[in-house]
């Protein structure tokens, strides 16, 4: 059963009794029938036996027969481009003005 609550929506993912995505945090930027979540998070490396450098996803989701159901992702595979998109914002926030 999917979650019914935009305030229950995670990253979180187990896999064979293993957190393989752990939430770390999560700023909701919308709601409603449609909600957008951006998380920070980290996988488990099962390699190292430890968990990755941390990651960001930004995730849509619509709200349908009164669960939430993912519809499209966008995931920053690093803290560099995580700051290259806070830079290309800030820059075009800054145009607008």
């Amino acid at each position: 059963m999917g979650a019914t609550d935009v305030e229950d929506l995670t990253v979180d993912y187990m896999e064979d009794g293993q957190l393989v995505s752990k939430q770390l945090d999560k700023v909701i930027l919308t709601k409603g029938a449609w909600s957008t979540i951006i998380y920070r998070y980290q996988d488990w490396d099962r390699r190292k036996q430890e968990y990755g450098p941390e990651k960001y996803s930004i995730r849509r989701y619509q709200k349908r027969n009164g669960e939430y159901q993912q519809k499209s992702k966008f995931n920053i595979s690093s803290r560099d481009q995580a700051q290259k998109i806070i830079n290309a914002l800030e820059s075009w926030i800054k145009e607008g003005e």
